[in-house]
């Protein structure tokens, strides 16, 4: 047996020995570690055996190397024998090369000079070639600076296109044709820029010409054309001719069909005088030139863009009026030549040139100018208080739009203008009557107006269409009319109007239809502007109490309906059917309807504050122990002035009494529960819940006791309808029956909130926690009291509950 392991174990160390010889040393470690592996001296056997191989080895090494060293010795020798052989033919080769050098140096210069000549003449013949090529475009070039410096700017474009199409291209690899192709769109810049001062300096020129060109004009459209014809033609026939005033001394008229007609009606002398034109007072041609220099630079759209923008800025300037322009005509006269000017060039500009303005621009101008003209004459007609100096307005817009029109311009605005400044006329008389309505109102004692006799009872109805069947029935004086004496007061002062109007109207010979219409215009303006304005006023002056405000009410109904015997005063007048499809109604209905909501309104707001006032007389003992078992003062008093107040209501037209009613109630019912849910208020006995129970239970009579007629069942009763509930729910101390309905529309409490029910449950809490302490100070609750207390915090718990449940 251990011959056998020794024999196994030499044989396992030689398989390892030539697995080491044959594995590459990184792979080494996995057999070596194998060695240690095995039985506990096997290393020492493997150790012996790798000496033992090593030493073989060894022996090998030494047999090969004494084989090899005599060959070796032989080699050493015969390279000893050769490196002589091999210094010597280094010598050779190098005194051959020197004396080939020396040889082919002289052939190598001559070379080199032949190379060189060549090279000369093939310059020589490209450079002919090549200056023959650049000449011509160095003559253009030279031909493009003299035609800038001599202005010749259309010229000098067509030579740069020149040179850029046809003689850049043949030499641009060279630097200088680059530097002239680099400099060809400065110059065009340049070209741009020069034409655009030119075009800067042209339009300052016409905005300061335009004053002149404006007043030639209209003075030429003056001498041709007359207000009056002006008038008929526009009426009539509906168009106008454009006038062209030529150098020749004849004047030619362009007709709708584009004609020319001679017109020599005028007299000898007008006909020999010289007729000014735009073009004799302003120089266009830097326009002409400017255009056509951006048209063939391609960039005439920008330029068009430029030049309807500056024309455009220009416009809105010379549509500035100034501040004082109303105070004498002159003002107005240099505004309308300014703006003539302005379009007169316009216009010009449109025929002498092709799209650098269009009709529509020109339209879209005017169009503008027409708002701003119409705006601006508006506001500073408004301060001329002189009739004179609205005449004279009149006549000069009459010559401003004959003269625009002209010139294609559309101009019936300006004439509808016309009809609105007649009105100014009437606005001294508004402001004159605004004083003398005032002063009626403050005269007037707001109660009806009393009769004693028939005599005194005539001269009212005379100067008031008042007719009551029941009145005149009674044949007993005195009488008691319903209004108060400013209504018929007004009523004449508003006919007086209509006269003062008239007298304007005579002296424009209009129409009668053209007087009906600016009568009844003006009467509307005195009505919903004038005493209008002055019955808002009055309304909301402070010492206008119920009483007055009643009679305002009474006041605008009768006067609401006399406007129909204003229209039929206006017809007498101006004999004017009242069924003519243009006839203008009068708004006096309007007018004083909104006089009477208004008036009603205040009285709604007036009882509310007289309701605040007993309110702030109020004084609750909040700790009481027991009610007084009668209602509070404060609340009788407030409930006897409502009943008062509403007896003078039942004269009120309509639904207004039933209104203020209904108001006065739901208003006293939200101060009620404001006053019970006061922040400032932090606790409620329950006898003070019985107090105000007691006074709820007198407002709920009151409200059934059906203080103005016209209310169905108990719809006045449910302006109380959140009190009555909430104080029901404390009276009974319900808790089981709310919280289990909560939410069901049959629910008993269903107007009570949980949060109102929660703010005032916890104020009679902290009453009743206060009146315990006060009535046992030195011992616990009662077992009465704390089962109430739990039943309290138990109801507050699931009121707290409902409450978030709500807020979430």
């Amino acid at each position: 047996m251990a011959e056998n392991e020794t024999l196994e174990c030499i044989t396992e160390h030689e398989r390892i020995l030539q697995e080491i010889e044959s594995t590459d040393t990184a792979c080494v470690g996995p057999t070596l570690r194998s060695i240690y592996d095995d039985q506990p001296n096997a290393h020492k056997r493997f150790m012996e055996k790798l000496d033992a191989r090593i030493r073989n080895h060894d022996r090998e090494i030494e047999k090969m190397c004494n084989f090899h060293h005599q060959g070796f010795v032989d080699a050493i020798t015969e390279l000893l024998k050769v490196r002589t052989d091999a210094e010597k033919l280094m010598g050779q080769v190098t005194d051959t090369n020197r004396r080939l050098q020396e040889a082919g140096r002289e052939v190598t210069a001559q070379t080199e000079e032949v190379i060189r000549c060549r090279i000369q003449q093939r310059n020589m013949a490209t450079t002919v070639e090549k200056l023959q090529l650049c000449i011509p475009v160095l003559e253009m070039y030279s031909k493009l600076k003299e035609q800038l410096e001599s202005r010749r700017y259309y010229a000098a474009l067509k030579t740069m296109e020149q040179l850029e199409k046809i003689y850049i291209p043949r030499v641009s690899q060279y630097r200088f044709c680059q530097i002239m192709a680099e400099n060809l769109p400065r110059l065009r810049e340049e070209i741009k820029e020069i034409s655009m001062s030119d075009l800067k300096d042209f339009l300052e020129s016409i905005r300061k010409h335009s004053d002149k060109v404006g007043e030639t004009a209209m003075r030429q459209a003056q001498q041709h054309r007359t207000f009056n014809s002006a008038v008929v033609k526009q009426v009539g026939v509906g168009h106008y001719t454009k006038p062209v005033y030529s150098l020749n001394g004849r004047t030619h008229t362009h007709t709708p069909n584009g004609l020319l007609i001679d017109d020599d009606t005028g007299d000898e002398e007008e006909a020999d005088e010289e007729v000014l034109t735009a073009q004799d007072l302003v120089d266009f041609s830097p326009v002409y030139r400017c255009l056509h220099i951006y048209t063939v630079l391609g960039d005439r759209e920008t330029f068009e863009n430029y030049y309807r923008k500056q024309r455009k800025k220009q416009a809105r300037l010379v549509l500035q009026p100034q501040a004082n322009m109303h105070e004498t005509v002159e003002g107005y006269r240099r505004y309308f030549n300014q703006i003539v000017g302005f379009f007169v060039v316009e216009d010009h500009i449109l025929h002498a040139t092709w799209g650098l303005v269009t009709r529509a621009f020109t339209d879209e101008l005017w169009n503008m100018a027409l708002s701003k003209i119409i705006a601006v004459l508006r506001t500073h007609s408004s301060y001329c208080d002189d009739p004179d100096l609205v005449l004279e307005l009149k006549n000069l817009m009459v010559i401003f739009a004959d003269t625009l029109q002209g010139y294609g311009f559309p101009v019936n605005r300006l004439f509808d203008l016309l009809f609105e400044v007649r009105d100014q006329y009437n606005e001294t008389l508004l402001k004159k009557w605004a004083l003398v309505f005032r002063e009626i109102f403050e005269l007037d004692n707001y109660s009806p107006i009393p009769v004693d006799t028939e005599e005194e009872y005539k001269l009212v109805v005379s100067r008031f269409p008042f007719h009551d069947a029941e009145i005149e029935k009674q044949q007993d004086f005195p009488k008691k009319l319903p209004m108060s004496q400013s209504v018929p007061q007004i009523y004449t002062q508003v006919k007086e109007f209509i006269y003062a109007s008239l007298k304007f109207s005579e002296s424009l010979h209009r129409s009668s239809t053209e007087i009906d219409d600016m009568l009844r215009k003006s009467t509307n303006l005195l009505l919903t502007r004038t005493l209008s304005s002055c019955l808002q006023n009055l309304i909301k002056k402070p010492h206008i109490g119920l009483t007055e405000l009643v009679q305002i009410i009474i006041n605008t109904t009768h006067l609401e309906q006399a406007c129909r015997y204003l229209e039929e005063f206006i017809t007498n007048i101006t004999n004017v059917s009242p069924e003519t499809v243009h006839t203008t109604r009068l708004y006096g209905l309007s007018t004083f309807k909104d006089a009477r909501h208004a008036a009603e309104g205040e009285i709604y707001t007036k009882l509310n504050q007289k309701i605040d006032e007993f309110i702030q007389l109020a004084d609750y003992e909040w700790g009481m122990a027991e009610s007084d078992g009668r209602a509070s003062g404060y609340l009788m008093d407030l409930i006897n002035f409502l009943r008062s107040t509403f007896q003078v209501f039942t004269h009120l037209p309509g639904k207004v009494a039933q209104t203020a009613c209904m108001s006065a109630c739901k208003h006293l019912s939200t101060s009620l529960m404001q006053m019970l849910l006061d922040t400032e208020l932090k606790q409620i006995s329950m006898g003070a819940i019985q107090q105000f129970n007691l006074d709820v239970i007198q407002c709920e009579l009151f409200a059934s006791s059906e203080p103005v007629p016209g209310f169905q069942g108990d719809t006045l009763q449910l302006a109380f309808i959140d009190l009555r509930q909430l104080l029901d729910l404390f009276m009974v101390w319900d808790w089981s029956t709310y919280l289990a309905d909560y939410g069901q529309p049959t629910s008993k409490y269903l107007r009570v909130n949980p949060a109102t029910a929660l703010a005032l449950l916890e104020k009679v809490y902290r009453g009743m926690k206060d009146t315990s302490k006060k009535n046992n100070i030195f011992s616990q609750f009662r077992k009465n009291d704390r089962d109430k207390q739990k039943l309290i915090e138990t109801v507050v718990k699931q009121l707290r509950s409902l409450v978030n449940g709500m807020s979430s």
